[in-house]
């Protein structure tokens, strides 16, 4: 009997990939390809000597005001244009024509508005989580099934209540896949902000390794990033599974 995905497929190929890499880099100049034992190596270093700790909690304070804003505006946003016909006719449009325009080319504005420093990264990771999260939230209130409504109207719950108890937990799988996508372009824009901003904290250790040829360097920021942001994701899954256990239950 063949499976149709083994498992084992998943790691045999990771190996590969990394020996196909390790091959190459080691065949090519290290100021073109470092190979994955080199980075490996200087990830280990970098963390060890605290490099990027102290690197990484200096670029965590902008990305982490920057996402939490944007949470804050975007949940009660995407809850009130999903449940108003009529707001969601007026704002669509625009929101639309917004999302469409890539949040990096915002940044000369953004430097205008708030200079190059915190307030214009905090910005920048704004703008590249806020439509994220507010896009699955109104698809979440969308997509509450009209019998709980019209249960709940008929219990008469109304108002606030009717909010508190049906519209945001019905809707919650969909903010939770909201901030678990926010959370990773957050990291992303986290990187983003520093490398258009004034170079600081992990951006200025990629520019200053990038200005060195130094790929051995870009690599190994560039793994420590991805398990930085691999590690909010699951946060976030476990946090979603912790607060709202019944709809994990219900997929199993």
């Amino acid at each position: 009997m063949i499976l149709k995905r083994p498992l084992a497929l998943f790691p045999v190929s990771i190996v590969l990939g990394l020996l196909v890499w390790e091959a190459i880099g080691r065949a090519l100049p290290k100021a073109l390809l470092a190979p994955p034992s080199a980075v490996l190596g200087r990830l280990l270093t970098m963390t060890g000597d605290g490099a990027l700790p102290l690197a990484l909690l200096g670029s965590i304070q902008h990305m982490a005001v920057g996402y939490l804003l944007a949470v804050v505006a975007a949940i009660p946003v995407g809850i009130i244009v999903g449940r108003n016909d009529a707001v969601a006719t007026a704002v669509e449009p625009l929101l639309n024509a917004v999302y469409a325009i890539p949040p990096v080319a915002f940044v000369p504005f953004f430097v205008i508005w708030f200079g190059l420093y915190f307030e214009g990264r905090v910005a920048l990771v704004f703008a590249m989580c806020f439509f994220e999260i507010l896009i699955n939230v109104l698809q979440g209130v969308r997509d509450i099934d009209r019998g709980l409504l019209d249960a709940a109207r008929a219990l008469e719950v109304r108002g606030l209540a009717l909010y508190r108890k049906v519209v945001i937990p019905a809707a919650s799988p969909f903010i939770f896949t909201g901030l678990r996508v926010g959370i990773g372009r957050a990291v992303n824009a986290m990187i983003t902000a520093e490398l258009f901003f004034a170079a600081v904290n992990l951006g200025q250790i990629l520019k200053n390794s990038g200005n060195a040829f130094d790929t051995t360097a870009l690599f190994a920021v560039i793994l420590f990033v991805s398990l930085f942001g691999l590690a909010c994701q699951e946060g976030m899954r476990l946090a979603e599974r912790l607060v709202i256990p019944w709809h994990h239950g219900r997929e199993t």
